[in-house]
């Protein structure tokens, strides 16, 4: 069973070490003890852990789950030159990863908390010769898609990694909605969550202007809702919410 170490363990690296630990064998580099000793408790098995001051990473295949903004720190920690790091850091590009731990190959990938349940869609890219490796990888925690730039992995952070908080607003915000017309929170909860399981399926297959036409008859309950929806100017807000994030991790 191959090994990946994870330098940070924090709830994206337990998102995809959930993922993984049925085909690799997981160790976990992390800062503090406790917070190791938690990490093992949540995935549910024994790991290897190792405190990140000293850590020799000499031919490791290391997924990186640090904040971007700490890389230059956590370089300084360690030693030792990766055999290939796969890292989940959110505009961090590929230069700056090779300019400071110095591996000998780098993969960007971008997966989305759905990790933890194999349902994650993961963009990749940067060493082609380990392109076919970073999609196996991966690919034990949903789909992958192997995009040609940075550029487009940045785009695809906005919209498939942030995505779940996007959606969390929506399910909630829509859910607040039937309480306020009086349903029950539990059966509202329950409704939602039947709504995202069956969208979700139907999405694969049809598109979303063909959904909503199939949804909206004239004069009708869905049309005077998503007239509501677009005298908020819903649609305006999605396009600036992924412009927003791209932005932002362009800045990172």
């Amino acid at each position: 069973m191959k090994t990946i170490t994870f330098v940070g363990n924090g709830n994206m690296a337990l998102s995809i070490a959930k993922g993984l630990k049925d085909k690799y064998k997981i160790e976990v580099v992390g800062r503090d003890p406790k917070k190791l000793e938690q990490f093992e408790k949540n995935l549910g098995i024994r790991i290897d852990k190792h405190l990140l001051n000293g850590f020799d990473a000499e031919e490791k295949t290391i997924l990186l789950c640090v904040k971007p903004a700490n890389v230059e720190e956590v370089s300084l920690k360690i030693s030792g030159r990766a055999r290939v790091i796969f890292s989940v850091l959110a505009g961090t590009s590929v230069e700056k990863l090779r300019t400071n731990l110095n591996p000998h190959a780098v993969v960007r990938t971008m997966p989305n908390l759905a990790a933890s349940v194999g349902k994650s869609i993961t963009t990749l890219t940067g060493d082609e010769a380990f392109k076919n490796e970073a999609e196996e990888l991966l690919g034990a925690i949903g789909k992958t898609l192997w995009l040609g730039s940075e550029k487009e992995i940045d785009i695809a952070t906005a919209l498939a990694g942030s995505g779940p908080a996007y959606l969390a607003l929506i399910a909630e915000a829509f859910t607040d909605g039937a309480v306020k017309q009086g349903l029950k929170r539990e059966d509202s909860m329950a409704l939602m969550r039947g709504l995202f399981d069956g969208f979700g399926s139907l999405i694969q297959e049809i598109h979303p202007a063909l959904l909503k036409d199939g949804v909206m008859s004239p004069g009708g309950t869905t049309a005077a809702g998503y007239s509501a929806l677009e005298d908020g100017n819903v649609r305006s807000a999605c396009i600036n919410a992924v412009e927003k994030a791209y932005k932002k991790a362009t800045e990172l």
